[in-house]
């Protein structure tokens, strides 16, 4: 897999299949949030290349899990040190695509490098068997760990590299195969993570990466799912979402690892250092403008210090992101995204005028983080069901 350097419309995202990029007839255009202006476009799997991608997969399963742990380890070393190598190159994707600050690309960046030594260190272990003392004497018995086969993974946007490569290294390690299907919101970030491998030395087949247009989603998804060649599957995304995947998942009787949406309060004690209790408060739900999914959407405070604590919500607000600079407010990847908060913070408005924030929409994709006092949010949780 060759990086390409190429930017603008004129670039296409590939896919990556059986060790080879190959662009597609169809396409989509990916869109920058902080400008709104097409960064590039993608190539759109359809069905039929969703299934060549499992049966790459398949094909290079026999081979793959008979590669030692000390093979696989070395791969995994080499893939870490390349997206080391590559940090500017990966987390420029992701600030393009995915309106990321420099701090959460790099954040993304380190800690799935740190992942994947982590890995590698482990595989030897993971991968032993035992040999149990049976409760019948003359009898001896063993028991072996063996790799699934073919592991799907459907990955998200809001921490791509984290998350994207948490979906396949894992199973890879353990001497599954994978196909990687990412978000379309942050394509390129996915293709990344799939050179990364490619040159670390990961034979051909062994991960296949691929995205679709977003009206595909079910057709390719159910498809499969269904595949029965495909064994288990990895999802990180919304509840809704999430409760498809497990009904299509368990209608083929295949297991399913979910990782899904919440609320995340935090609690303020009486004696609780304030400032320190605001700054993180501030930074838990506003980092990369709340789209992560252990984001702090409630604050739980002792009556007795909420209006000290909503004066130090106030400055750590300003401390974080300034006092109005369009700039410095966090940048929020979808529209549906936008005018939810948009409603929400509208809603409060309505029902409260001591709102503790200095929200304005800048532009369509920059908002002001907006505390809302217990007065308006009581009144407006009705519109927060839990699943994102």
């Amino acid at each position: 897999m060759t990086t390409t350097n190429g930017e603008g419309k004129s670039y296409t995202v590939p896919l990556f299949i059986n060790g080879k990029e190959s662009t597609t007839e169809t396409t989509f255009e990916v869109t920058g949030p902080a400008n709104e202006k097409t960064v590039w476009s993608c190539s759109s799997a359809s069905k039929g290349e969703a299934t060549s991608a499992v049966d790459a997969a398949h094909a290079a399963f026999k081979k793959w899990s008979r590669t030692s742990p000390a093979d696989r380890r070395d791969i995994f070393l080499k893939t870490a040190q390349n997206m080391s190598d590559r940090s500017d190159e990966l987390a420029g994707y992701m600030i393009e695509e995915t309106g990321a600050t420099k701090d959460w690309a790099g954040f993304n960046l380190n800690v799935t490098v740190e992942m994947l030594r982590d890995i590698a260190g482990r595989i030897a272990v993971a991968v032993e068997g035992v040999v149990p003392w049976p409760a019948d004497a003359g009898t001896s018995a063993m028991v072996t760990k063996e790799p699934y086969g073919v592991v799907l993974g459907i990955a998200p946007w809001n921490a791509p590299y984290i998350l994207g490569t948490r979906s396949i290294a894992y199973p890879i390690a353990a001497g599954n195969t994978a196909i990687l299907k990412g978000s379309e919101l942050s394509p390129r970030v996915f293709w990344a993570i799939g050179s990364c491998f490619e040159q670390g030395g990961l034979p051909a087949g062994v991960l296949n990466v691929i995205f679709h247009q977003p009206k595909d989603a079910a057709e390719i998804t159910t498809a499969l799912i269904a595949h029965p060649n495909v064994r288990k599957i990895n999802f990180t995304g919304s509840t809704p979402v999430g409760s498809i995947i497990a009904q299509t998942a368990g209608k083929h009787i295949k297991p399913v690892l979910l990782e899904l949406g919440g609320k995340a309060p935090a609690i303020v004690c009486a004696d609780a250092d304030l400032q320190k209790a605001a700054f993180q408060c501030v930074l838990g739900a506003f980092f990369h403008a709340g789209q992560i999914c252990m984001s702090t959407e409630r604050i739980i405070v002792h009556e007795s210090v909420k209006e000290d604590l909503a004066k130090e919500l106030r400055a750590a607000v300003e401390k974080v992101f300034g006092k109005g600079d369009e700039n410095e407010a966090p940048v929020m990847v979808t529209a549906a995204g936008r005018e939810k908060t948009k409603k929400l913070v509208d809603a409060a408005f309505a029902v409260s005028s001591i709102i503790s924030c200095y929200h304005r929409h800048n532009a369509d994709s920059i908002s002001r983080p907006a505390p809302i006092p217990s007065m308006a949010a009581s009144q407006i949780t009705r519109h927060t069901p839990r699943q994102e």
